[in-house]
């Protein structure tokens, strides 16, 4: 019997509209002592079954797996990941096609909420950012390796840095499935290297695909500087697109390194490349260089609300910076991933921004992450990645 997690009267309201969360202000009472990853089932004031999902005792306390009266079980979880698979081929992803390194699984965009899985050819890294998904592992991986013509053969977990502190201290990352193995994927035809093991999210920036596949578009015969470069995604996209030049700026060594075996294995000309370690807020202050294109891809300048207003004041000087290397006529790529700033308020920043350093500015593109990202529409905090394309002059 699993506990059950009864909800105060006119508070189903949110399930029926299939939102997977429930706050802690909502509960009625509890019944069966739950813990900290447990499987609950839920029910209105009646005791009417409603779905069931994983307890946290928190401000969020319930994640819905399932809606309905079926009591907990595993189908839902596997059946959740052939729909996401299933999705995934349809928008052309695969290991036969130009595309092998992809997101099967975006938490609550995929009505697996606390569980992202990204592959890489055959690798498959799960990261569980909640207790119930960690605790769910050995169902996922026995039903990922099931997926037909997904063809794992090594699942990675890289769940220590986003799981809950205390629980996190008592967890090592590392293979679950196979072991060391090729980290090479490809993305549009072109292979890139990825860095689960030490790198940045789960090894690589896949949610910036078709965003990089754009900027190649605009890439001909001209200056790029792609700031906050990381492993030079969009790097070896401006080369490929034939820029006349790209600068590559990171504060990190580790990073750099893979960038330039990024550009080795695409085949970009390394020649009309340079690599910069540098604090790039330090670098855009220190030098009066023009491009036609700069890229501004910073890390998430806030994870939580309070610390929204820092971000934003940040965001501002940064783009003001950008701006300010930018010839007139030329594109800023200016991007924000931080889910407390949300698309309205990046806009308004940015149109701050262009105020503080005197420049005049135009969209020309809206952009979000991709397609293996999916949103769900009544969850919005699922659509965290925002980016604009603007003409400066």
């Amino acid at each position: 019997m699993h506990p059950i997690v009864l909800l105060k009267k006119g508070r189903e309201v949110p399930l029926r509209r299939r939102h997977p969360w429930i706050f802690s202000g909502a509960i009625l009472r509890l019944e069966g002592d739950p813990h900290d990853g447990d499987r609950v089932s839920i029910c209105d004031h009646q005791e009417q079954p409603l779905g069931w999902g994983h307890f946290h005792d928190g401000s969020i306390l319930v994640k819905l797996i399932s809606f309905g009266p079926e009591a907990p079980s595993d189908e839902p979880i596997r059946e959740a990941l052939r729909h996401a698979w299933a999705l995934r081929q349809r928008l052309g992803y695969g290991p036969a096609a130009q595309t092998t390194g992809f997101r099967l699984v975006h938490g609550e965009g995929d009505h697996l909420p606390g569980l992202i899985i990204d592959i890489y050819e055959g690798t498959a890294v799960f990261q569980a950012h909640s207790i119930g998904m960690y605790r769910e592992r050995e169902l996922i991986v026995r039903s990922l390796l099931a997926l037909e013509g997904l063809n794992i053969q090594h699942v990675f977990d890289k769940s220590r840095s986003t799981l809950p502190p205390e629980f996190a201290k008592t967890i090592r990352d590392g293979y679950l499935h196979g072991g060391e193995t090729e980290t090479r994927f490809s993305e549009h035809g072109i292979p890139f290297l990825a860095q689960w093991d030490g790198g940045q999210k789960t090894g690589f920036f896949l949610d910036q695909r078709e965003n990089r596949l754009l900027l190649q578009r605009y890439a001909r015969e001209k200056t790029v500087l792609n700031a906050f470069s990381y492993s030079g995604g969009f790097s070896v996209y401006a080369l490929l697109g034939q820029a006349t030049h790209v600068t590559s700026v990171d504060v990190s060594g580790k990073a750099l390194t893979l960038l330039e075996e990024n550009l080795e294995i695409s085949g970009a000309p390394r020649d009309r490349h340079t690599t910069v370690q540098a604090d790039v807020l330090h670098y855009l202050r220190d030098h009066e260089t023009l491009w036609d294109i700069v890229i501004l891809d910073p890390p998430a300048f806030a994870k939580s609300k309070n610390k929204r207003h820092q971000a934003v004041q940040g965001y501002k000087r940064l783009n003001a910076m950008g701006m300010n290397r930018v010839k007139p006529g030329g594109l800023l790529f200016t991007f924000s991933c931080s889910q407390v700033v949300d698309s309205q308020l990046f806009r308004d920043t940015i149109t701050a921004a262009a105020l503080d350093a005197g420049r005049q500015a135009k969209i020309l593109h809206v952009l979000s992450q991709g397609p293996d990202h999916p949103v769900n529409l009544v969850l919005p905090e699922t659509s965290y990645l925002k980016g604009l394309v603007l003409e400066i002059r």
